[in-house]
């Protein structure tokens, strides 16, 4: 089983939530049911899959999740689904 780095947006806080796993179903679903209490996505009902970016480990999947949030870009995370050629170009770069 591979890790991702997933992207969930809610429209009703407008707002993009990053993060990384190795089991997506399994996380996407703690998330709705809220089982992360008192968490930035206990705050809305209506996350939905934004994007995710396929990882060969778990080191790889921290450091594109780390640089994604670093670079604090409404703008970038949506350039991200725009152009899959960055999701190549992050994993190569924490390859």
């Amino acid at each position: 089983m591979s890790y991702a780095v997933y992207i969930l947006y809610s429209k009703s806080l407008d707002r993009f939530y990053i993060g990384q796993t190795k089991d997506l179903n399994k996380r996407i679903a703690f998330h709705l049911e809220k089982k992360f209490q008192g968490s930035f996505t206990s705050k809305a009902n209506d996350w939905g899959l934004f994007q995710t970016i396929s990882c060969e480990s778990r080191f790889q999947a921290i450091q594109i999740e780390c640089h994604i949030k670093k670079m604090k870009s409404r703008q970038y995370i949506q350039n991200i689904k725009e152009y899959p050629e960055i999701s190549d170009k992050l994993k190569n770069k924490y390859h």
